[in-house]
């Protein structure tokens, strides 16, 4: 069984060492549990949503069950419109949706500091869609390195405050893979 975790920097695991980013402690974690499942690290550092919606379709040539959707990010660090941002999500969920997987996505939060409209209408997009397409919303792919306040946990990111170390790659996996497991186990 295949799972693709589409995604940016937080996915590939910039700055980390082979076998301590978010794809690769997923793949361990599912060894560890003697489960049969293949992940794909489909993590570009950089990518945009545009980005990710380029390359969904060769993606997608593996034919995963499950695929996560962790893009955005550097949609909101660039001030791309939300409206670009939703529009590419959903054109990525339609695709996976199409191929006959299962989506995983994984939410994000615009920093605070961008104005109340823009993180209104950002943190908007994720609850939106999953709503709309009928798929599984984890609300917030940094939960437990970065609080609701925005306020981070040192020892969970690197020296430049974005990415997560790999304890906090930890972090995210434990706390995805409750809805991951429902996901792999559905019909």
């Amino acid at each position: 069984m295949k799972l693709l975790a589409l995604g940016d920097s937080l996915t590939a695991g910039y700055g980390l060492k082979q076998g301590e980013g978010f794809a690769d402690q997923l793949q361990t974690a599912f060894r560890k549990m003697g489960r049969p499942v293949t992940v794909i690290n489909g993590g570009v550092s950089g990518d945009t949503s545009a980005g990710g919606l380029a390359r969904i379709d060769w993606a997608l040539a593996d034919q995963p069950k499950v695929v996560i959707v962790e893009l955005g990010a550097n949609d909101m660090l660039r001030g791309i419109n939300p409206d670009s941002t939703r529009q590419n999500l959903a054109g990525i969920i339609e695709k996976a949706q199409a191929a006959g997987a299962k989506v995983l996505l994984a939410g994000m939060k615009s920093q605070r500091n961008l104005g109340a409209d823009y993180v209104q209408r950002f943190d908007a997009i994720y609850p939106d869609l999953a709503k709309q397409y009928n798929v599984t919303l984890y609300p917030f792919f940094m939960a437990g390195i970065v609080g609701a306040d925005g306020k981070a946990d040192p020892k969970l990111l690197q020296g430049d405050g974005l990415h997560p170390t790999e304890a906090g790659a930890k972090v995210i996996v434990d706390g995805i893979m409750p809805d991951i497991l429902k996901l792999l186990d559905s019909p």
